[in-house]
């Protein structure tokens, strides 16, 4: 680890504690850490940071943990099964502590670009594109008018509606390593479709992440199409 990856390590490790510290008290960090409130206080008060090791912990064990909690405390879902998570996609603060967690769990290698369709997986791609230093791109239901080739998927849903979704050809390049992500994985349509847009861009997949799954029927049809990791921070029932 160089230098700069160890202050990068380091400097997200206070954010997540900066977080956690939000709603409990030095005592409640302590217990959750097993880091002496002193040392935490200091940590999120940004008078010292915490060493390589324990910025490790921090990111990779507690920060995974309480950011699902967090997650799950975030979101909403009503008697028919639809999620609101809007609290969670439209805290960019929130989803720039999620990229590394995420990263840092599902083991996903560095990509090229990071894909997503618009419009509310768009936030998500942004922070995890920054913190891979990756482009950020999305396909979208309709074509750009000064765009002249475009990569199309399309699919017939189980509904009758056949939905498309077209991404500029030159987003992506043969050889690219692509990770697919999105707010929600529910059926696992849209990200067949992305999947599809990775395949025909002659491009690989890095992974597939998504915030929320509902069921498991969306991460199982992905799966099925890739043998990069697949995975959400957070499960719920259908």
């Amino acid at each position: 680890m160089n230098r700069a990856e160890k202050a990068a390590l380091q400097l997200r490790a206070v954010d997540v504690l900066q977080m956690l510290k939000e709603t409990r008290t030095y005592d409640e960090l302590a217990a959750l850490t097993g880091l002496p409130a002193g040392d935490l206080n200091r940590y999120v008060n940004g008078h010292v940071l915490p060493s390589a090791d324990r910025a490790r912990e921090v990111v990779e064990g507690v920060g995974r943990d309480e950011l699902a909690a967090e997650l799950g405390a975030r979101i909403r879902v009503d008697d028919e099964g639809y999620v609101d998570n809007s609290a969670a996609v439209f805290d960019q603060a929130f989803l720039d502590l999620v990229a590394p967690v995420a990263a840092d769990a599902f083991a996903f290698d560095r990509p090229d670009a990071v894909l997503t369709a618009a419009t509310d997986g768009i936030t998500l791609a942004a922070s995890m594109a920054s913190y891979f230093g990756a482009d950020c791109v999305y396909a979208k239901k309709s074509k750009e008018t000064a765009v002249e080739e475009f990569i199309e998927a399309r699919q017939r849903l189980q509904s009758g509606i056949e939905l498309t979704y077209y991404l500029p050809a030159s987003a992506l390049d043969a050889g690219d390593s692509v990770l697919v992500v999105d707010d929600l994985i529910r059926s696992g349509e849209t990200q067949e479709l992305l999947l599809d847009i990775v395949s025909d861009a002659g491009a690989d997949v890095a992974g597939v992440f998504a915030l929320i799954a509902v069921g498991d029927e969306g991460k199982e049809r992905a799966a099925e199409r890739t043998d990069a990791p697949v995975g959400a921070l957070v499960d719920v029932e259908p």
